[in-house]
């Protein structure tokens, strides 16, 4: 009997935990009925299509051998499958009106951002939040800091001003991702600057996106050099002495009343975040819910079942959903003759400089406090400028390192919120 795996009955292949065969001829469905004109333009009608399409190119996308090794996996996959379909104006335009209504209309995307905020903030061990600040976080602070002093720099031997260096290249690598990061800052900047979320998110993305791909590459140079001068690395050990715990807390079993809690909760924090701003509207309500949540988190008020429920709608909403919001990013909001425009010799120099810097700043700043300089090169550095948590798993990935997830998760959310807190500042000062 054979028993060899294909594309058609390989689990790996499953979307939605639907088999492959299924979904093709699910998809094939979907398509027909919005190129006749039979899908409904309201939100159940525009969230299927944003699904089927989302989990077949995010499928696609993570087993393509180039794209899911150096490229960004499903994420890159999705955001440009959509953004060539729009362009080549493979979707109608009632349909692209739709996208656009649910994404910016209907705050779909904002009970996405409250589920990832709460989810990553609440669910983090307190003890781990607690002692990482006053060794990891300062570290990956240092490699932000040596990331932009070099793009800065960088940047006036090639004409970019500081201030354009900064915005529209450093801080969009190291805002955490697409969901939790480029979205909410595209929708920042164009507050700001009095003008539309789809001009800044084109401007945004190709920073963020070529910063995952370099900080990927980087990671495997940096595995290579651990190899070599095995002084400089732990083997997946980031303290060289000492104890500082870095195992994750285990989860519960999934239950409906949980996921409900949990939904719950996000919604509180971010109402609670929406009257911070109008109270102190200088600071973006986003940034005030992670400063909730975080001080909530910190002060010791977190039960084990808000954190549980938390993560688990976190998870819920990561695993539906993400795919979707990235087809509606692509299909709506990307520009691809402006992402085109950005590609030039100098923009991919100050890319590849932040990069270094960021990995050499972490390394230098990680043996001072009694790190390996490789874990922390990979953890406190490149987990800065990635594009979320599918960029933590492609970098530790290639360096190696899984079992440094909950640093890298730290950096990049820890961090990511940090940038979005100082931007909201720096745009009303600056704008």
């Amino acid at each position: 009997m054979n028993n060899k795996k294909t594309f058609l009955t390989d689990p790996a292949w499953r979307i939605y935990g639907i088999p492959f065969f299924c979904y093709v001829p699910l998809c094939i469905l979907v398509l027909a009925a919005m190129f006749c004109g039979a899908l409904p333009s309201n939100m159940p009608g525009t969230l299927l299509l944003l699904m089927i399409l989302g989990g077949g190119l995010n499928c696609l996308g993570n087993h393509a051998p180039v794209i899911k090794s150096y490229l960004g996996g499903g994420t890159i996959a999705c955001i440009f499958g959509a953004a060539f379909m729009a362009h080549f104006g493979l979707f109608p335009e009632t349909t692209l009106g739709a996208i656009d209504s649910l994404l910016n209309q209907t705050g779909f995307i904002d009970l996405f951002i409250s589920a990832l905020i709460t989810g990553s903030i609440l669910s983090m061990e307190r003890e781990l939040l607690i002692k990482s600040a006053l060794k990891f976080l300062p570290v990956a602070f240092l490699s932000m800091a040596f990331g932009i002093a070099a793009v800065v720099l960088t940047g006036l031997t090639v004409g970019y001003r500081p201030v354009d260096s900064v915005m529209f290249i450093a801080i969009p690598m190291m805002s955490g991702g697409m969901g939790a990061g480029v979205i909410p800052l595209s929708k920042m900047y164009a507050e700001a600057m009095g003008t539309e979320s789809s001009v800044m998110i084109s401007r945004l993305i190709p920073a963020s996106t070529l910063g995952n791909i370099a900080a990927i590459l980087m990671a495997a140079l940096l595995f290579r050099l651990g190899e070599k001068v095995p002084s400089l690395s732990g083997n997946g050990r980031l303290v060289r002495t000492g104890a500082f715990s870095e195992k994750e807390t285990g989860r519960r079993e999934i239950d409906l009343a949980s996921l409900s809690f949990g939904l719950l909760l996000s919604l509180l924090f971010y109402i609670g975040g929406n009257c911070l701003n109008r109270l102190f509207p200088i600071i973006h309500s986003y940034a005030w819910m992670i400063v909730l949540t975080g001080v909530f988190k910190a002060s010791g008020l977190v039960s084990d079942r808000m954190s549980h429920s938390s993560h688990l709608w976190s998870q819920f909403v990561v695993k539906t959903w993400t795919s979707a919001i990235l087809i509606g990013v692509g299909a709506a909001l990307i520009d691809l003759n402006a992402v085109a425009g950005a590609l030039t010799p100098s923009y991919l120099l100050l890319i590849a400089v932040i990069t270094v810097a960021v990995a050499a700043g972490a390394a230098f700043g990680g043996y001072l406090v009694g790190f390996f300089p490789i874990e922390s090169a990979i953890t406190a550095g490149l987990c800065t400028i990635n594009m979320g948590g599918s960029g933590n798993i492609a970098i530790l990935s290639a360096s190696r390192r899984m079992e440094l997830l909950a640093f890298a998760q730290l950096a990049t959310r820890i961090c990511g919120s940090l940038v979005l807190v100082l931007t909201s500042i720096l745009l009303r000062v600056l704008y």
